[in-house]
C-alpha cells in the first residue's frame, strides 16, 4: 500500500480568527468542523488510509495480540444474580455474541430463566449499539430501557411489556436518567436540549398517555437527573453543576404531586440525599471540605435543620453513603485508595457500631455492588486490583465476614503470583507528595532502568484514576511493559482539594505533576529513557497534547484517545456540548485572565516547529463530548510544524461515540491495534 500524507484541500482553507481580549486567534482548519462535507470525509478517509498504510507489516502482531487478549476473557459468563422483589436479574455473555443478554428468573427458580433484553438482537442492521440505562417496573411488569445507535449519546426510550413480548407506544428523544413509580404506571425522565446535550427537563409520563413536563432547569451550568432513594419511599430530582448540586422530593406514592426542593442550591456546595424512618440523610461538603453526613426530618429539609452525624475527616475524604434500614456504609480514600466503613443504626437511626473492609492489595479499586434490597442484612461489594481480577462479595453486618461469591476467571495459563504491584510516593515540583501504582510481571523486570514505561493520565473532573484488573493488559505486561498510572492532580484520589489542585487556573498542576512522575520513575530504574509510552483519554488526551508541548523530548510514543486539544476553540463556542457547564472546570475564556493562562497551555494553540515522539490520535466521527474536528484539526497543523520523521498518525472510527466501538470482540480489535503500534515504537513485539 502505498504511503502518502493526507493533504489539505487548498480550496478549504478559510482561516476563522477570533480578536479577543486583545489577542488574536487564527484557525487555519477550522473548515474540518463541516461534517458530512465532501472535502471534510474525504480527508478523514484520507488519514484512516495513511494510518492503515503506516500500520502496514503490523497485522500479524495485531492478530497475536487480539488472540492473546481474548484467551484471557471468559466469552460464556454470567454475573451474579442480584434479587429485586420477586425476581433475580443477571447478565449473560455469550461465546461469538458482540454485547449481552439481560435476564432474570423468579427468586429460588432458576430453571424459569428468561431473557428480557438482547443487545444482539437491537444491535442487527446497526453499526453501533449502546444501552444507557433499563429499569423494570416495581410489579415486574414492564421494563424501560434507553437506546443509542450511533455513538453521540443520543438516547431513545423504548417500553416493552414483559409479560406479552410487546412493545409499547411509548417512547420518547434524548432520554437519559428514568425512574419509575411505585404504581408501576408512571414513568419519569430527563431529556436533553438539542443542541447543547445538557440534560434540561423532566417528565412524567403515565403509560398510554401524553407525557407532561413536570420541571426545566434554565441553568446552563446544571445537569438533570432522576432516581428514587433505597427504601423507595421518595423519588428525587438533582439537579448538579461540576461544583453545586441540588435536590427536589417528591413521595413516591403520589406521583402527581409536585416536586418540593429540599435545599436551595448554593454555589460550591454540594449534597446527595436518601431516606430512612423519617430522615433524609444527606452527604454534603456544605461546612465540610472534604464532605460529612448529616440529616434532617423530612418535614424541616432547609440547611438550617441538618444535624451531623459524621464528621468530616480531613485526611480521608468521604465519597458515599449507601443508607440501610439497619446499617450504613460509609465509603472513604485514605491516602488515595478506598475503604468501606460499616456502621450499625441505633433504633433512633444514628450511627453505632463500626468496622473497616480493608483489602490485601497495595493498588486496587472497591465500592459497593448491586445493593437494592433495604431491609438487607448483607452488604455486597466488588474488588479488583492491578493484579486480581474482579471479585463480587457479600459482608455479613452481624458476623463482620466477607463471602466470596464470584471472582472472574482469567482462562489463558493466568497465574497471579507471576505479577506484581507497587503504591509509591514523589514530590512533585512546587513539593506536593504525588501518589503513583504500578504493575509490572515479576520475571520481566529488573529496577535497573532497561524496562519499557508505560504511563497513563487524566488528572481532570475530580476522576479518580480506577485500579483495577485489565485481561487486555497481560500483553503487555508478559511483553515486559511496566505499566504505571500517575494520580495526579486535578483527580479525586485525595478529595476535593486534589480536584481543585489541578482545575481552572491551577490547571498547569496537572501537567507538571504527570512529568514529574515519569521522571521520578526513571530516576527510580522503572524504565528506560529512550522508551517511555504515555497515554490519555478526552481531558487525558489534553494532558498528552500539553506535556508533548512542554517536553517532547521525554516520551518516545503517545496514545491519544478522544483528546481535548483545541481548548480555546472549543470553550469560546458556547453552541457547543458541555461548553458553559464546563467554565467551573476549566474557566471562561470570556474573561481575560482565564483567557490568557488556558492560551498557555492549550495544545493545538502551543504547537511550535521540532521534534514531536511516535504519536498515534484516535477520535470517532459521532463523538458528542470531544468533537472529531478537534483531534484533526491538532494532527493537520502538527504535520506542518514536525520536523522529525516518527509517526504521526490519526484513526478515525467513522461508526462510534466517545468509547470507540461497542462491541466487544470489536472493541478488543481496537486495543490490538494500539498495542501494536505502542510496541512497535519500542521495540518490544515479542512475548518472553
Amino acid at each position: 500500500m502505498k504511503t502518502t500524507l493526507p493533504t489539505t484541500p487548498v480550496a478549504e482553507r478559510h482561516p476563522h480568527t477570533i480578536c479577543l481580549h486583545g489577542t488574536e486567534l487564527t484557525d487555519d482548519y477550522g473548515w474540518l468542523r463541516e461534517k458530512g462535507a465532501p472535502a471534510v470525509t474525504a480527508y478523514l478517509e484520507a488519514e484512516n488510509a495513511y494510518t492503515a498504510a503506516v500500520m502496514s507489516g503490523t497485522e500479524a502482531l495485531q492478530q497475536t495480540l487480539y488472540d492473546e487478549i481474548l484467551s484471557h476473557i471468559k466469552e460464556d459468563d454470567v454475573s451474579v444474580p442480584y434479587k429485586d422483589g420477586a425476581w433475580e436479574y443477571l447478565t449473560r455473555t455469550e461465546k461469538g455474541q458482540q454485547y449481552a443478554r439481560y435476564c432474570r428468573r423468579p427468586v429460588g427458580k432458576p430453571e424459569a430463566e428468561e431473557v428480557i433484553l438482547d443487545v444482539n438482537l437491537l444491535a442487527q442492521g446497526q453499526p453501533f449499539m449502546q444501552v444507557g440505562t433499563l429499569s423494570v417496573s416495581p410489579d415486574g411488569r414492564l421494563l424501560a430501557y434507553t437506546t443509542d445507535a450511533t455513538g453521540f449519546r443520543q438516547y431513545t426510550l423504548t417500553v416493552r411489556n414483559l409479560e406479552t413480548g410487546e412493545t409499547l407506544p411509548d417512547r420518547a428523544e434524548r432520554v437519559g436518567s428514568i425512574a419509575w413509580a411505585p404504581d408501576s404506571a408512571t414513568l419519569f425522565y430527563t431529556t436533553e436540549d438539542e443542541q447543547t446535550k445538557r440534560h434540561d427537563r423532566v417528565f412524567r409520563h403515565v403509560m398510554g398517555s401524553a407525557p407532561v413536563e413536570v420541571f426545566h432547569e434554565q441553568d446552563e451550568r446544571f445537569n438533570l437527573g432522576v432516581g428514587r432513594t433505597r427504601d423507595r419511599e421518595f423519588l428525587l430530582l438533582e439537579a448538579g453543576s461540576h461544583t453545586t448540586s441540588e435536590t427536589w422530593v417528591l413521595y413516591a406514592a403520589a406521583p402527581t404531586a409536585a416536586f418540593r426542593l429540599l435545599a436551595e442550591r448554593v454555589d460550591d456546595e454540594e449534597y446527595s440525599v436518601d431516606h430512612r424512618g423519617g430522615f433524609f440523610y444527606i452527604r454534603t461538603n456544605h461546612g465540610a471540605e472534604q464532605f460529612r453526613l448529616m440529616r434532617t426530618p423530612v418535614t424541616k429539609t432547609g440547611r438550617e435543620h441538618w444535624e451531623e452525624i459524621l464528621p468530616e475527616q480531613p485526611d480521608a475524604p468521604l465519597e458515599d453513603i449507601d443508607l440501610f434500614r439497619d446499617f450504613f456504609v460509609a465509603g472513604y480514600r485514605e491516602h488515595g485508595l478506598p475503604v468501606l466503613r460499616v456502621f450499625t443504626l441505633s433504633n433512633g437511626g444514628l450511627p453505632g457500631n463500626s468496622n473497616d473492609i480493608r483489602f490485601p492489595d497495595p493498588a486496587y479499586e472497591a465500592g459497593g455492588d448491586v445493593n437494592r434490597d433495604f431491609a438487607a442484612k448483607t452488604y455486597r461489594y466488588a474488588y479488583q486490583s492491578l493484579v486480581r481480577p474482579a471479585s463480587v462479595f457479600e459482608y455479613d453486618v452481624a458476623t463482620r465476614e466477607s463471602t466470596l461469591l464470584k471472582q472472574h476467571e482469567v482462562p489463558g495459563g493466568f497465574d497471579a503470583s507471576l505479577y506484581e504491584s507497587e503504591r509509591l510516593w514523589f514530590r512533585a515540583t512546587d513539593g506536593t507528595a504525588v501518589p503513583v501504582s504500578l504493575v509490572y510481571r515479576r520475571d520481566r523486570f529488573h529496577k535497573d532502568g532497561k524496562s519499557p514505561l508505560y504511563v497513563y493520565g487524566y488528572g481532570s473532573y475530580g476522576y479518580a484514576l480506577p485500579l483495577g484488573f485489565s485481561p487486555s493488559r497481560l500483553a503487555l505486561l508478559d511483553r515486559g511493559v511496566v505499566m504505571a498510572y500517575a494520580h495526579i492532580r486535578g483527580g479525586s484520589e485525595l478529595g476535593d482539594p486534589w480536584h481543585d489542585g489541578g482545575k481552572m487556573m491551577a490547571k498547569r498542576n496537572t501537567f507538571t505533576d504527570f512529568t514529574d512522575a515519569v521522571e521520578f520513575l526513571l530516576r527510580e530504574g522503572y524504565g528506560d529513557p529512550k522508551r517511555v509510552a504515555i497515554e490519555g483519554g478526552s481531558a487525558g488526551g489534553l494532558l498528552m497534547g500539553a506535556v508533548v508541548n512542554m517536553r517532547p523530548d521525554l516520551f518516545r510514543v503517545v496514545l491519544s484517545h478522544v483528546p481535548f486539544v483545541d481548548v480555546m476553540n472549543t470553550m469560546l463556542d458556547a453552541s457547543l456540548p458541555l461548553t458553559v457547564a464546563e467554565y467551573e472546570e476549566w474557566g471562561n475564556p470570556n474573561e481575560a485572565e482565564a483567557f490568557e493562562y488556558m492560551r498557555s497551555y492549550s495544545p493545538y494553540d502551543n504547537l511550535r516547529e521540532g521534534a514531536y515522539p511516535a504519536m498515534l490520535v484516535k477520535t470517532s466521527l459521532n463523538d458528542s463530548q470531544v468533537m472529531y474536528w478537534e483531534p484533526a484539526k491538532y494532527v493537520a497543523k502538527l504535520r506542518t510544524l514536525k520536523t522529525n520523521g516518527a509517526p504521526l498518525l490519526l484513526h478515525i472510527n467513522m461508526e462510534a461515540g466517545h468509547g470507540g466501538a461497542s462491541g466487544r470482540y470489536d472493541y478488543l480489535k481496537e486495543i490490538a491495534f494500539d498495542d501494536a503500534f505502542v510496541l512497535r515504537e519500542l521495540g518490544v513485539e515479542n512475548a518472553g
